[in-house]
């Protein structure tokens, strides 16, 4: 694999710090990302340049007997064999297909082993494809010296959801068997799902494999919207709404919506788009027969472009006035359902996680670890003499307190890490990744916390707490499920408030 500068170790830092612990941590272990190797990153690396050869490309592939004869059955088989003279090297091939299905090829090989591969990547792998040639033939007449560049960086701009598909196979390949999500929903989708989307996580793929660090940026800013003055950067953002369009099960509506959005904006002329629909299904053909692609459905590019015409010109103001009140609604529904969501997981009195949600994290978490071999810790909380608390000055004031300490408790733990209220005056925090060691570091913190600072001020009256915690960490027993590691920290807690309460246990160690 190609070396990383020490400006993209930074940028692969940066990315990776910027990803949740959690999901960092379960790339960074995952033995079955998607990689490329050597002579791929080479071939992406002519890619680059404008001024490529197909010499070039030829010179890079032959490094590699298997991809060689890959390249050279693609450019002998039906649909390319027009000469009577089969190719034999590596440079006959590519010319025979030409630079952009050469590079399709290669990363095709490289990235998606076959008709045999997850069905959620070989939708990917359709959509990029779309992508790509929408890019390229946008890029030659808007920025021709660009067009090589730009159908490469449209062929990864999915990446990430390789990498989601081999990180975590069976949540990835469910969220993503909707193939009409749009991908607008998909991303906040995967946000609730993995706490990050494809874009972030492709561009940090990209930067672990060495790309340079503008195709990194790139990808990372892929799907950022229309809003630029960059032609090739247009290109590159336009490439996935119109493949996604193209794969619509009503293309013609889709279309007109994203022709409606782009006269709006009036960054792109829209004889450009015109003249690739023109050419675009031939060109499609040509390219998933190299590469052995089954399209969910032919679509006539003439007829589909005509029809997104018509519908414009016929229905403009009975089409703008419904496609904006479905999104509107669409939009509306998905802040209803988000929020119903959140509240369904959220303690309303402390705005920490519910018991509900806190067992249904934990147990998943157990489940991860028992499978990766990785550890955790929880802390188990209990508000000393709260009882007391109430009597004196009243469940108001008890409830105040209990909100105050939520809020303490949100300040001091990390990102990636879970607190929520268990019940009552009782909380816990999971900590994935995390040694009782640690977890005692950040129990200590809470306690400190609590001695420096009053939970509340009630009148002139200054009210101070304290805490039983009690910690336990999957590394330090035979735990059988989530339920005997919560039980730990538990019995660990109660030893607390028997020796006098206000202090940390650990179990196993105490």
């Amino acid at each position: 694999m190609m070396g990383l500068s020490a400006k993209d170790e930074t940028l692969y830092a940066s990315l990776t710090g910027e990803l949740p612990s959690l999901l960092s941590k379960v790339l960074l272990h995952s033995s079955h990302l998607p990689s490329l190797p050597a002579v791929a990153l080479q071939v992406l690396e002519v890619a680059r340049s404008p001024n490529a050869s197909l010499s070039d490309y030829a010179s890079a592939i032959e490094h590699d007997p298997g991809l060689t004869a890959r390249l050279i059955a693609v450019a002998n088989s039906v649909h390319n064999l027009r000469s009577a003279h089969p190719a034999q090297t590596s440079l006959e091939a590519t010319q025979r297909l030409g630079l952009d299905a050469t590079l399709a090829t290669v990363l095709s090989f490289t990235l998606f082993p076959g008709p045999h591969a997850e069905k959620a990547a070989l939708q990917t792998w359709q959509r990029a494809v779309i992508a790509a040639v929408v890019a390229s033939q946008l890029a030659h007449q808007l920025c021709p010296t660009q067009a090589g560049s730009t159908f490469t960086l449209a062929l990864l701009q999915d990446i990430g959801i390789l990498a989601f598909l081999s990180a975590y196979p069976d949540e990835a390949e469910l969220l993503y068997a909707d193939h009409q999500l749009p991908h607008a929903q998909l991303t906040h989708a995967e946000h609730d799902r993995f706490g990050s989307d494809h874009t972030h996580v492709g561009a940090w793929l990209a930067a672990k494999w060495g790309l340079p660090d503008n195709m990194v940026h790139a990808i990372y800013q892929s799907h950022d919207g229309f809003f630029t003055d960059d032609m090739a950067t247009l290109c590159l953002r336009l490439s996935g709404p119109m493949a996604d369009a193209w794969l619509s099960p009503e293309p013609s509506t889709a279309l007109a919506l994203l022709l409606k959005q782009l006269a709006a904006l009036d960054t792109i002329p829209i004889q450009a788009i015109e003249a690739l629909f023109y050419q675009l299904s031939q060109q499609l053909e040509l390219l998933t027969d190299i590469l052995e692609l089954t399209l969910p459905v032919r679509v006539d590019s003439r007829t589909l472009l005509a029809d997104a015409q018509q519908l414009l010109y016929q229905h403009a103001l009975a089409l703008t006035a419904r496609l904006d009140s479905q999104q509107q609604q669409l939009s509306a529904l998905q802040r209803h359902n988000t929020a119903l969501e959140e509240r369904s997981r959220i303690d309303p009195l402390t705005q920490l996680a519910n018991r509900a949600w806190l067992e249904e994290q934990l147990r998943e978490r157990f489940a991860l670890c028992n499978e990766h071999g990785r550890t955790m810790s929880v802390v188990f909380i209990d508000l000393d003499h709260f009882k007391v608390l109430n009597d004196q000055y009243g469940h108001q004031t008890g409830d105040v307190i209990l909100e105050s300490f939520g809020k303490t408790l949100a300040s001091l733990i990390r990102t990636g890490d879970l607190a929520g209220r268990y019940g009552g005056e009782e909380f816990l925090i999971i900590l994935p990744d995390e040694t009782a060691q640690t977890a005692q570091h950040l129990a200590e913190r809470i306690a400190q916390r609590l001695h420096e600072q009053p939970i509340i001020d009630v009148g002139q009256e200054a009210i101070y707490i304290t805490a039983s915690m009690g910690i336990a960490c999957l590394s330090d027993g035979d735990f059988r499920d989530e339920r005997e590691l919560i039980d730990a920290a538990d019995q660990s807690m109660y030893s607390i408030k028997r020796s006098g309460r206000r202090g940390i246990s650990v179990y196993g160690r105490d």
